[in-house]
């Protein structure tokens, strides 16, 4: 219940204010000052701190939140509190830009049977050696609907993407589909190597067992090895080029079936 209107129906009907104040515990300096529309100091501090905010957060492009621009604001002489400023913003409906939270895709599996690198650190495209030599990998797209995963397979020779599969979930099914829509999108006339890192999708039994049935011999590079995520690339230029054209971001928050 708003009080201040109620206290002013007291006081017409001529009751005390001061016993209305103490029974709801407002301050009768309070309601006074609200009664003659003046703004008291603390509002007239807060107007001009929130025009200082709105210059510094545009001078940033919109990039900086309340911690950014309590520094700026310290530095320049301005005295004030970081929660404040944090008040201000919210009022204001302003905010500053942060990181998207890292999501982790492939965790490695310490059970996991040993495999062997048989692409031994030679990523160099060659023309001659199509559907020989592929590499995977899983990305994260943000859609409206929650994380959209991607799982992609890269031709190495070509950098082609030769297959690709999307899901709402991190389990080998995800990596599974993407190698076999590459198999029967290529149909390589012999053994095709398969490359990945030791996320535990791309170490696990089922996929092995999978990859012998479509004659894959798979490989695993060394823990930590940024050149094992061969494909990391190509699946960043997906996500820039999603950022930078909203007609493609649009396309990417649709249901992966209209990708």
């Amino acid at each position: 219940m708003a009080v201040h209107p109620f206290i002013e129906a007291e006081k017409q009907a001529g009751h005390s204010v001061k016993q209305a104040c103490e029974l709801l515990k407002v301050s009768r300096a309070a309601f006074y000052a609200r009664r003659t529309s003046t703004p008291g100091p603390r509002a007239l501090q807060d107007a001009e701190l929130s025009e200082q905010i709105t210059t510094v957060h545009a001078r940033s492009r919109g990039a900086y939140g309340a911690p950014r621009i309590h520094a700026v604001l310290k530095r320049e002489g301005t005295v004030c509190g970081r929660r404040r400023i944090a008040r201000l913003m919210r009022a204001a409906g302003l905010a500053g830009r942060h990181r998207r939270r890292r999501h982790r895709t492939t965790i490695p599996d310490p059970h996991a049977a040993t495999r062997p690198d048989l692409v031994l650190r030679d990523f160099r495209p060659d023309p001659t050696a199509v559907d020989a030599r592929w590499c995977g990998d899983i990305t994260y797209i943000p859609t409206g609907e929650g994380w959209l995963y991607l799982a992609t397979v890269i031709d190495i020779a070509s950098r082609r993407v030769v297959g690709w599969a999307t899901a709402d979930h991190l389990r080998t099914e995800l990596v599974a589909d993407a190698l076999r829509a590459a198999c029967h999108q290529r149909r390589p006339a012999g053994s095709v190597i398969f490359h990945s890192d030791r996320g535990c999708q791309y170490t696990s039994r089922q996929l092995a067992l999978m990859a012998d049935q479509l004659g894959v011999r798979l490989s695993v590079g060394r823990t930590g090895q940024c050149w094992d995520n061969a494909g990391r690339v190509v699946l960043r230029h997906l996500e820039e080029r999603a950022d930078r054209h909203p007609a493609l971001a649009e396309q990417v928050r649709r249901p992966h079936r209209d990708l």
